[in-house]
């Protein structure tokens, strides 16, 4: 098939609405031999309807085209900061894909789904071991319901302590995840921020001085969102028990710390996971997702049904646990990224899980070795899975902001890192390697990062513009947010 193409044309600059030509198709339809089935009123009808007309050859060239202009974790380096965007073993897919796990209805019997049952059972058990929380539902459909079913499951256990009216106050770091006190918030709790320290941990002083009988918990990501490890979280743990509240880990990071720290050992009550960070399922625009939450036994009561029980006979079940919050979503939460997070786990065993975490470290200390003094580093010590990088010496120096340094990385075949967060971190560009990614890779990255420090300086013009390769450059947010295109428009005559 000869490919008509002018030399350098884009194949995505034109829809396929432009591409048509009246008459052509891509399949043949056979003539209706049965009954004509009436049409809708006519006032129902829309004479100004135009659909694309490809022919077959066409149309394949179109969406393969298009399918080029994606980038995603297949395509090249993904480095979003508190993402965790690691590449999807294919061999998942195919197993969450077997017909008996990937046709079995929600609402059949039990009996007959012990396959599946007893599947997510090992999953389960592999989560209590990896966090040192012996209770744990796979119920909640994301990190952040999972999170919220956490919070809630305090508020039920301080009900029936009856302190639930007095502790009114849940305690957030000023550099957590936006789920934390968007969660906290939710549950009805008031939001007392707690500072980060120099040294990038939690202010010992502000929590002792918070703590009191007005705190119901604390909430802590464990590393922190600057890629560091709490100091002294132990102790932290240790006063806040005393005060009578409650620890709770937001899971998000675990790929730093699994198969090497456990968030039990750590005097943690609750903990949710992101199934997609830790253990490579799907993520964003590849979900759903999956969120499970994990706890102390005095905690295990109040768990979001359904849990999971293996019976004296063997058999497993579905149960309610005695003091449940209830449902977080329908049936038995989004089976098939459990299934893939299992055979995640069953691929690497324990002392896999254990490499990947060392080497999510390792990659991350290299970028920051390799980068050490091109950008600052607000806080510069050893991180653990990711590093947190300032542009504001570009900015300061030379005009240039993070968002010109991120939309340039596109220029040189990189997925830009995350930008402006965590807030407490002026021009943030955090950056996560990932374990996947091979040495190269990062020495690639690093090497267009630096590559872009200096044009800051020579020519800072070149980032203002940038991206110059990219289908689309830099679009007028507001208009787009004020004036949004949501269809096609036939082109102006």
């Amino acid at each position: 098939m000869t490919d008509y193409r002018p030399a350098g044309e884009d194949f995505g600059a034109r829809l396929s609405f432009d591409r048509g030509e009246p008459g052509r198709r891509a399949v043949d339809v056979p003539c209706w031999s049965g009954d004509e089935s009436p049409l809708p009123d006519a006032h129902l009808l829309r004479d100004s309807l135009r659909l694309p007309e490809l022919s077959q050859g066409e149309l394949v060239r179109y969406y393969t085209a298009l399918s080029t202009r994606n980038y995603g974790i297949d395509s090249g380096t993904y480095p979003l900061g508190s993402c965790t965007m690691k590449f999807n073993p294919k061999v998942n897919d195919l197993i969450a894909s077997l017909q008996g796990f990937a046709e079995a209805h929600p609402l059949a019997p039990e009996e007959d789904m012990q396959g599946t049952l007893r599947t997510l059972l090992e999953l389960r058990d592999g989560l209590a071991e990896i966090t040192g929380l012996p209770a744990v539902s796979l119920a909640p459909a994301a990190g952040a319901q999972g999170e919220f079913a956490g919070v809630l499951m305090i508020m039920a256990a301080l009900q029936d302590r009856g302190e639930l009216a007095q502790r009114r106050r849940i305690l957030v770091p000023d550099s957590a995840h936006g789920t934390n006190p968007a969660t906290a918030a939710m549950a009805g709790f008031q939001v007392t921020q707690i500072p980060t320290a120099a040294d990038g941990s939690l202010d010992r002083d502000t929590i002792e001085r918070e703590l009191d009988e007005t705190v119901a918990a604390v909430m802590v990501t464990v590393p922190n969102t600057l890629g560091l490890w709490e100091r002294g979280i132990e102790e932290v743990a240790e006063l806040i028990h005393e005060a009578g509240a409650y620890l709770y880990a937001d899971g998000a990071n675990l790929n730093a710390i699994m198969g090497r720290i456990r968030y039990g050992d750590l005097g943690f009550d609750v903990a949710h996971l992101n199934l997609h960070k830790s253990f490579s399922t799907p993520h964003g625009g590849g979900g759903p997702g999956a969120g499970p939450v994990c706890c102390s036994e005095e905690l295990a009561p109040y768990l979001p049904t359904p849990i999971l029980e293996q019976g004296d006979d063997g058999v497993v079940r579905l149960a309610a646990p005695e003091r449940s919050i209830g449902r977080m979503q329908q049936f038995h939460g989004n089976v098939g990224v459990l299934l893939r997070a299992t055979a995640y786990m069953r691929a690497l065993g324990l002392d896999g899980l254990r490499s990947v975490s060392g080497q999510a470290v390792l990659n991350a200390n290299y970028l920051r070795v390799l980068l050490h003094g091109w950008y600052d580093l607000p806080y510069d010590r050893p991180v653990l899975h990711e590093v947190v990088f300032s542009g504001s010496r570009q900015r300061r120096e030379h005009g240039v902001r993070t968002y010109d340094i991120a939309k340039r990385l596109i220029d040189h075949g990189f997925h830009p890192p995350t930008v402006y967060f965590p807030l407490i971190v002026e021009e943030a560009l955090m950056i996560e390697p990932t374990e996947t990614e091979p040495p190269e890779a990062i020495e690639a990255l690093a090497n267009a990062l630096i590559a872009i420090a200096k044009e800051s300086a020579e020519d800072p013009a070149a980032l203002h513009a940038a991206p110059t390769t990219a289908p689309i450059g830099r679009l007028d947010e507001t208009a787009a947010a004020r004036r949004p295109v949501l269809r096609w428009q036939p082109p102006s005559p």
